[in-house]
Formats: structure tokens, C-alpha cells, sequence
């Protein structure tokens, strides 16, 4: 699911402050803004839905083929509080239209390659690129439009057309990868240019606050990535290899001494991508660990499913697509109503409603049988999986940012991001390694059974779902009691 990261500073400046009526160049830009988030929902949905293709024309095991997603969310994840930063220092403008190119442009290279290696690569490339176009997009629309009625539509529309994109993605994907998977690689390249073209026109001009490599924190940015990299490694060749092999440990030892040297760059930088104090608040803390087992577990749960439609039961990609639809029409419906649910419920109530209907959605489908037809097992799944959505994601990022001072807005929002985006990757890297040990032992998956390890990922998203809601849980106790107290 796409998640926006907010700027890094409250803007001063701001030129629009009336919600009606917009001249047309207004609306044009909230055009290419808009058209960006949608891209990359869209682009993260259509490749999930061509994984069983991709996987058997270039024969990838499960575990190479969520690297096809892991390495899109390691670079966006990784590099996204960064690209905030970069945002405001080198020019919103400069930096959107840029990552929107080399978006673009890789989409272009991609569909035209056949090593698994090099499409890995250029998702990575893909995701980098995402995570500078979220977070200067979101900035431009904050520093064009007052505070106020006229900010609130823009990002509410902003916010809709980003779940658009994702429900839409599973719809497109379906269909294209019916036609063949690299069109699904294809079709955001020449849509991402039109939009550099026309933001080149449209968007209005920024300049840059400084121009010194110093003031970037690019040794937390890397040793970061490096250590979520190296941890997702070491996890997805632990069935094959050994939990024990030198490979292993040392891919888990790394990751812990880069994770260390990343804390300690961010204590001693000037500027650092993470002020380690905004952790004091458990507010923050809560929201983060609730968008990672979100993500994690949809992410895996997408995965898991995907796979057994198409490779078990024999669906095509659009009506797999189909199939996954109900939960993300239930999110755009419900989008723009719940400014007005948050201000009469609480957020710790509303996150632990929804990590109670996650979990009910995967306990549900432990059901899992061939036998089962679509009504009985993955329309209630996915109806529960809509109004876990629909409750947890809007209240995860705005509980992330309650109470944290304007000028750390971007840093709180950047964080739960970035959570929601790792707890994605390192949770399907564990359910891929889980398929990937299954596979050797049973041999492949076979028509009308329940593929090799299904079951045991299922087991474990439930387990890391329960965590959620017990810390939803537990969060909710405390925010009463505390109230209570007041």
C-alpha cells in the first residue's frame, strides 16, 4: 500500500488559500503531483499480480521472485527520509521532476531485459527514485496551498488518487500480464515522462536552501539501507543454506553492525535523518510498529495468495485481480469520510480496530482448501482486509504525527513510512524463505492443492498480526487510563 511521507518543515510561503474556485494550471499540477503517487501504487500492485508469470518464463524460485518486490521497497523504504531532506534542500521542484524521470525511464529499460538480476536491480533503481518523488510532491502541494480548506482538498484528493492507484494496479496488472508481464513493467515508463514533460511547464519554481554534500546525512542513509539489505539476505538463504552457515551469520552480523553505526551517525550528525529523541514518544512508537505489521503482513498475504491462485488453482492474473478487488474499493470508499471518523475516535481505538480485522482476515483463510469457492474463503477475507485498511492506515499516520512539533512533522511522518515500507520487505523476505524450504522439501506446487509452506505463512503472519494487536491493545489501556487521569 503507498504511504506518503509529509515535507520536512511547515511551509511560509503559500499561494493558494481558497478551495474553490482553482485556475486551470492549479489543477494541472495536482495533475503531475497526483500522477506520480498514483504510479507508484499502481507499479507496486501490477508487478505483484505478473510475480507466477515472471517467475515461470525467467524460472524464479518464490524466494528470487519477492526480491522483485523487496528490492522496490528497500530502495523506497530506505532512501525515503532522505529524499525529504533532499527535497528542501536542493529544490522541490528540481528533485520531483528528476525521480520521475529516472522512474520512468527505468520502467522503460526493464521490460526490455530477461536476467533476473538486472530487473532486481533496476526495482531497486525504481524505488530509490520513488522515495525522492513522495516526499518533494507532497512539499510542493503544502507550499502552493494555505493551511486550511484549500490544503485539506488538495490532500485529500492527493491521498484518494494514491489508493486509486494501488486498487487499480491489481485491475491493469490482471490485464496486462493477459496480454504478457513485461507490459506490466512497461506501461508507468511513458506515463512518468508525460508528467515530466508537463510538470516542467506547470510546477512552480523552488530554490535551493544549500548546496553542501555535508548537510546530507549520507552515511545514515547508507549504512540503513545496508543493514535492512543484509538482514533480508541472510533471511531468505537461512532454509537453504542453514540458520548456522557462515553466509548466515555473517549476513546478520553485518546488519547488526551497520544498524549500530547508523545509530551512532545519527547522534553525532549535524543534521541527521533520524533525531533518535522523537522515539521518547510511544504515540510514534505505536504508530510505527503498527504500519510495519500492517505492511508486513498484507505485503506476505498478497504474496502467499497470489501464488496460490494462479500457480494452485490455475486463475488468470485478472481474476486473481479481481478477486483482491473488494478491499481496495472498500478503502477508496471509505478515504474520504475518515477525517470525520478521527475526529470523533480516537486513533489509538480506530488502529487497534483495524489490526483486530487484519488478524480476523488471516485466521479466516488458515481455512485455506482447494474445495473452498470464492464467496466462502477470499471475499470475507478481503471485505476484512478492506475495514482493516479503511481504519488502521489513515489513523496510523495520523497518530504517527500528533503532537510532534512542526518542524519534526516530516521526520515523524518520514519514520512511520519508512516502517510500513521495511516492516513490508523484512516480513515477505521470512514468508519467502518459509515457501523457498517447503519447495525443496516437497518439490513444487501442484494443481489443486495448497502450495508447499502455505500454511506455515499463514501461521506466521497471524503470530506477527497478534503482536499488532496486542500492542494496539495495550496502547489503547494506557491512553484511557492516562485520560483518566487528566
Amino acid at each position: 500500500m503507498t504511504t506518503t511521507a509529509l515535507p520536512t518543515h511547515t511551509p511560509t510561503s503559500a499561494t493558494i488559500h481558497h478551495s474553490h474556485p482553482w485556475p486551470a494550471r492549479t489543477w494541472l499540477m495536482l495533475v503531475v503531483l497526483c500522477g506520480a503517487l498514483f504510479l507508484d501504487g499502481l507499479d507496486i500492485s501490477m508487478v505483484g499480480v505478473a510475480l507466477p508469470s515472471i517467475g515461470e518464463d525467467l524460472a524464479m524460485s518464490p524466494s528470487a521472485l519477492q526480491w522483485i518486490v523487496s528490492g522496490y521497497v528497500l530502495g523506497y523504504g530506505g532512501l525515503l527520509l532522505l529524499g525529504g531532506r533532499a527535497a528542501d534542500l536542493l529544490g522541490r521542484r528540481q528533485v520531483f521532476l528528476t525521480a520521475v524521470a529516472v522512474f520512468g525511464i527505468a520502467s522503460v529499460v526493464s521490460a526490455t531485459l530477461s536476467s533476473p538480476e538486472a530487473i532486481i536491480a533496476l526495482r531497486f533503481v525504481k524505488g530509490v527514485a520513488a522515495a525522492f518523488t513522495v516526499p518533494a510532491g507532497l512539499s510542493i502541494i503544502t507550499t502552493t496551498f494555505a493551511e486550511g480548506p484549500a490544503r485539506n482538498r488538495a490532500l485529500s484528493i492527493y491521498t484518494v488518487v494514491g489508493a486509486s492507484g494501488f486498487s487499480l494496479g491489481l485491475v491493469f496488472g490482471g490485464i496486462l500480464t493477459e496480454i504478457g508481464w513485461r507490459a506490466t513493467f512497461l506501461l508507468p515508463g511513458p506515463v512518468a515522462i508525460l508528467l515530466v514533460v508537463v510538470g516542467s511547464k506547470v510546477l512552480p519554481a523552488s530554490s535551493r536552501a544549500v548546496t553542501r554534500l555535508a548537510d546530507f546525512d549520507l552515511v545514515g542513509a547508507l549504512t540503513s539501507t545496508a543493514a535492512l539489505l543484509l538482514l533480508v539476505v541472510a533471511v531468505v538463504e537461512a532454509p537453504t543454506r542453514g540458520w548456522t552457515s557462515p553466509l548466515v551469520l555473517s549476513g546478520f552480523g553485518a546488519s547488526l553492525l551497520l544498524a549500530t553505526a547508523f545509530v551512532l551517525t545519527e547522534l553525532r550528525h549535524p543534521s541527521p535523518l533520524v533525531r533518535l529523541g522523537i522515539l521518547r514518544s510511544w504515540h510514534l512508537v505505536h504508530a510505527n510498529v503498527s504500519g510495519a505489521v500492517m505492511a508486513g503482513g498484507y505485503f506476505a498475504f498478497q504474496f502467499l495468495v497470489t501464488l496460490y491462485l494462479q500457480d494452485s488453482l490455475d486463475w488468470s492474473p485478472l481474476a486473481m485481480a479481481l478477486g483482491f478487488l473488494p478491499a481496495g474499493l472498500l478503502v477508496i470508499a471509505s478515504s474520504t469520510r475518515m477525517d470525520r471518523v478521527l475526529k470523533r475516535v480516537s486513533t489509538q481505538a480506530l488502529i487497534a480496530t483495524g489490526m483486530v480485522s487484519f488478524l480476523l482476515a488471516y485466521v479466516l483463510f488458515l481455512r485455506v482448501d482447494p474445495g473452498l469457492g470464492y464467496a466462502a474463503l477470499l471475499l470475507p477475507t478481503m471485505l476484512l482486509l478492506g475495514v482493516g485498511f479503511a481504519t488502521a492506515f489513515p489513523s496510523i499516520n495520523a497518530q504517527a504525527t500528533a503532537g510532534v512539533a512542526d518542524h519534526e512533522q516530516g521526520l515523524a511522518s518520514g519514520l512511520v513510512n519508512t516502517s510500513v515500507q521495511l516492516g513490508g520487505a523484512v516480513v515477505l523476505a521470512v514468508i519467502s524463505a518459509i515457501l523457498a524450504g517447503a519447495a525443496a522439501d516437497q518439490g513444487p506446487a501442484r494443481v489443486d492443492q495448497v502450495i508447499p509452506g502455505m500454511l506455515s505463512g499463514l501461521q506466521v503472519i497471524v503470530a506477527i498480526t497478534v503482536v499488532g494487536v496486542l500492542a494496539s491493545l495495550g496502547t489503547l489501556l494506557l491512553s484511557r487510563r492516562a485520560h483518566r487521569f487528566t
